[in-house]
């Protein structure tokens, strides 16, 4: 699994202060999951951000956002950041925010029972 390891730490770093943090390699990348619920995930060219669906629209017409496509749908709510504008930790701590601003509000993935 590829993902852009220097990005990866740059997150880590960001939520550091936070409770309840887990890595998780998934999605062709490392997921950081805030609370038990996915928030963001480092890919090898930028991260995905799960955000307020209600943003979703605003978001992509942003330069370097992009819908996040899987198997020929649309995930509403998930989107795509472009490493080329999370230069700056001002520029990351904004897509961190929105992804923590919503995982507040998010509601986990039913737990899968072990068997």
């Amino acid at each position: 699994m590829a993902y852009n390891e220097k990005l990866a730490d740059r997150i880590r770093e960001a939520l550091q202060d936070l409770p309840k943090i887990e890595e998780k390699k998934m999605f062709s990348g490392l997921t950081f999951m805030v609370n038990d619920k996915m928030c963001i995930g480092v890919r090898v060219d930028g991260i995905m951000c799960r955000v307020d669906p209600a943003l979703h629209g605003e978001l992509v017409e942003k330069d370097g956002c992009s819908e996040l496509e899987m198997k020929g749908r649309t995930y509403t709510g998930f989107v795509l950041v472009n490493e080329a504008i999370l230069k700056t930790k001002k520029q990351l701590d904004y897509w961190i925010d929105l992804a923590l601003d919503f995982n507040r509000r998010a509601k986990a993935s039913p737990k899968k029972k072990k068997s």
